[in-house]
């Protein structure tokens, strides 16, 4: 054990204290001490602990361990993780076997040899660092399941505008600079972050993905920077956040646009110091993150008109990468359709079909306002519909919200009907989904899972 950890030791004997500290300030990076073990709830909440060395005995007049047991099982509600060593002058096994059954991890005696406590320290440091990763990895299995099973899709297209978005990406990929990818919804934002993640250095690192549409205010900072058990109502134990979770990796923000001014603000400051502090807690973590950010909006209007920090664009945009929309492609639509051909005939048992001419002709003319989002949903529906061996243009429906541009006599669902309404509405309001919002009289949370169910 060299330099390395930090120890607390709470005995209520000064000279206890100075013989251990004279003892171990050259083999521990740091050691906190106190004679009061009312202390240890503020100075656990201030300062990650390693070890605690607990005496048993607080109280002259009563030497029975008691007291030490009490804050034993303080620490343990504290942080169940936590490493305990208990020390006493009383050689009770009884005694010992009754902490250890309450959660301490080793029993020293005083007065002690050198060589002994040193052997019990190591292993407990060492106890200490395994509980913290394991810790760290089932925090990280719990709240990452979802995004780091996530399968890869490969990018298809052989266009002019999507060989010079490859090229940006095989120049930005190797570095860790930050990149705000810019797009029309449907267009593989997602896509495109993933692919530089997989050609960076952070490879084998967490891609993690955050959508800033979905995540109210009020969850923001819980959300991103993790809280502390007790933090605010319901917070019944700790919570990672995702920064935490991202450390060593890629962290994308999705629609960076529809971050409110504190949220940018909050943002802004984690960026400049690369370091961070949970809700309830007073400790500042530092991160190692790669950021790449997306956006639907005109985040350069959105700076003029004051909705979005121009500080903040700097930081989040030192290499821009603008996406085409599917219809300027070229040939690119039917190679994707091709490719979702192929995987969705697989996916549903159907390996023989094909597109028939006139199906490749519908989709080459049709305009694609929900991009290739809206391309794979009509692709699988056509699959799934086809009870031939080649899919035929009747097969292929487009349910785009954007197809039609009025409310006329012709026979619509009620969910037709609204899609054209909130379409009609984004492009009065120029992309601004609060004012979109506010006309509709709808909440924006209700807006962004219309957006996504339409594939506006």
């Amino acid at each position: 054990m060299t330099n390395r950890g930090t120890i607390l030791i709470i005995d209520d004997n000064p000279s206890v204290i100075d013989s251990l500290t004279l003892f171990l300030k050259r083999k521990v990076a740091k050691i906190i001490s106190t004679e009061r073990p009312n202390d240890i709830p503020l100075i656990l909440s201030k300062h990650q602990v390693d070890v605690v060395i607990l005496d048993m005995n607080f109280e002259s007049t009563e030497n029975t361990g008691q007291e030490g047991l009490h804050w034993l099982r303080e620490i343990k509600k504290i942080d169940r993780n936590q490493v305990v060593v208990m020390i006493t002058a009383y050689g009770d096994v009884e005694l010992a076997v009754e902490t250890l059954k309450e959660g301490a991890s080793d029993f020293i005696l005083k007065p002690w040899d050198n060589q002994k406590l040193l052997a019990t320290l190591n292993s407990a440091m060492d106890l200490s660092r395994s509980k913290r990763q394991v810790s760290q990895l089932q925090s990280q299995q719990a709240d990452l399941k979802q995004s780091i099973n996530k399968s890869s899709q490969a990018i298809v297209g052989q266009s002019a505008p999507m060989q010079e978005v490859f090229q940006i990406i095989k120049k930005v990929a190797p570095t860790d600079a930050n990149i705000l990818i810019l797009g029309e919804n449907g267009t593989g934002k997602e896509l495109i972050a993933r692919e530089i993640h997989r050609l960076s250095a952070r490879t084998d690192g967490i891609f993690l993905t955050i959508d800033m549409g979905t995540i109210t205010e009020t969850l923001f900072e819980s959300e991103l920077f993790g809280h502390k058990k007790g933090a605010f109502t319901d917070a019944k134990e700790d919570k990672t956040g995702r920064l935490a979770l991202a450390n060593g990796g890629t962290l994308f923000l999705d629609e960076i646009g529809n971050l409110s001014q504190p949220m940018q603000a909050k943002l802004l400051t984690v960026l400049q110091n690369r370091e961070f502090t949970a809700v309830g807690d007073t400790k500042n973590t530092p991160i190692d993150v790669r950021l790449i950010c997306a956006t639907n909006r005109d985040i350069s209007e959105m700076v003029t008109s004051g909705h979005f920090r121009e500080d903040l664009l700097y930081r989040i945009n030192t290499i821009q990468i603008e996406l085409p929309p599917l219809k300027a492609r070229g040939d690119d639509i039917i190679e994707i359709a091709n490719y979702y051909l192929r995987k969705f005939a697989e996916k549903y048992g159907k390996p023989k079909l094909l597109f028939s001419p006139s199906v490749c002709e519908k989709i080459s003319s049709y305009r694609w306002p929900g991009n290739v989002r809206e391309l794979s949903h009509a692709v699988e529906r056509a699959v799934i519909m086809c009870d031939g061996e080649r899919i035929l243009a009747s097969d292929l429906l487009f349910h785009s919200a954007t197809e039609s541009s009025s409310l006329d006599n012709k026979p619509m669902s009620l969910n037709e009907a609204e899609a054209i309404l909130i379409t009609n509405s984004i492009k009065r309001n120029k992309g601004n989904l609060s004012a979109v919002a506010k006309e509709l009289g709808i909440g924006r949370q209700t807006l962004y899972r219309k957006i996504r169910e339409y594939g506006i």
